[in-house]
């Protein structure tokens, strides 16, 4: 077995119970759902938001954003490589939780000018502080047993336990 077999392996690995599916599913369909919005409603969601929130580069890094959800998403639905998804959308939501909602707490939120304290941060913030959270859960557990990832530890597992029967 080679390095990058045992890697992905860890990386696959999953003893959770299939009830992950659910986190799994708003999780990877919100994302998906996201990165989709940042192309279809550009000026409040994709780059103009960017922009507005005063990120350098906000144009472009929306759009990569936006397929990085929708990729890392449609992932974390399939749970396929979930664990390895997962890690670009912690950052993505932390990202925006500093960028956009942290603002709030002292009442100079550009996206948000009149909100302000910590109330409307944690109003604000809800979706991120969800998804950071499910991400977190999903990057620790893996994507359980009803997920490719299970199935291909399974169908590896299959012809290494049939071949040490022999």
């Amino acid at each position: 077995m080679t390095q990058r077999e045992v890697s992905l392996t860890r990386l696959a690995a999953t003893r959770a119970s299939g009830a992950v599916v659910l986190i799994r599913f708003y999780v990877g369909l919100i994302f998906v759902g996201e990165g989709v919005l940042k192309f279809l409603r550009e000026d409040p969601l994709g780059p103009g938001r960017f922009i507005k929130a005063g990120i350098p580069g906000g144009e472009s890094l929306a759009y990569l954003d936006g397929v990085f959800e929708i990729g890392c998403g449609l992932l974390i639905l399939a749970g396929l490589l979930t664990r390895l998804a997962t890690i670009p959308m912690i950052v993505d939501m932390v990202g925006a939780l500093t960028i956009t909602k942290v603002p709030l707490l002292w009442g100079n939120a550009p996206l948000y000018p009149k909100e302000g304290g910590l109330w409307d941060f944690f109003h604000e913030g809800r979706l991120e502080i969800a998804m950071l959270c499910g991400s977190v859960f999903l990057l620790i557990v893996g994507a359980g047993s009803l997920s490719l990832d299970a199935r291909l530890m399974r169908s590896k597992a299959a012809p290494s336990a049939a071949g040490a029967a022999v």
